[in-house]
């Protein structure tokens, strides 16, 4: 390989893997852009909080497994639906 062609590379390569960075999904809330994700994210804490209280008025909140583990997992869960309903 010759210097010219190593130089070329190391040009070329950064901009091949940066290529993807060309877009971040983003929507327009009050008139500041933020991040779809941290939309989503906001979403699913809501609900995993009426997913509680249905819970506990219910009496159904001892039957779920450890908080600890079920309350972030239900958050991950309705992220994830959210961003695959609305922005995928």
């Amino acid at each position: 390989m010759t210097t010219a062609t190593k130089k070329l590379l190391w040009t070329v390569l950064p901009l091949l893997l940066l290529a993807g960075c060309g877009r971040a999904p983003s929507v327009d809330v009050l008139g500041s852009f933020f991040p779809v994700w941290m939309l989503c994210l906001t979403i699913a804490i809501v609900a995993t909080f009426i997913v509680h209280f249905i819970l506990v008025r219910c009496r159904l909140d001892t039957e779920v497994g450890p908080p600890a583990l079920f309350y972030p997992s239900t958050v991950i869960l309705f992220t994830s639906i959210l961003w695959l309903v609305l922005y995928r």
